[in-house]
């Protein structure tokens, strides 16, 4: 996706997903990367909450497009990394 990556692993029970966040110092300074994780937490926690998953890993990993990235289309990028791992 243009905004971030998605890694997913899919456990053996059905707890609650769980879900993981990481952006590194390449996408900048401490504020901006709080900000590019703020978003992502965020866009997930929506989406997540249309359609809630059970017995999976998800990690997003912000890139520097993350923040300049409308929001709208972030939450779309969700949508669509979701449904190209099969997690509908």
């Amino acid at each position: 996706m243009p905004g971030f990556v998605l890694q997913a692993l899919t456990r053996r029970d059905k707890g609650p997903t769980r879900v993981g966040f990481t952006v590194t110092k390449k996408v900048g300074k401490a504020v901006v990367r709080n900000r590019t994780r703020r978003r992502l937490k965020e866009a997930a926690r929506l989406v997540l909450r249309e359609r809630p998953l059970a017995g999976i890993d998800l990690v997003f990993i912000g890139k520097a497009e993350t923040r300049s990235r409308p929001f709208a289309l972030l939450l779309e990028d969700v949508r669509n990394a979701l449904n190209r791992l099969g997690l509908t």
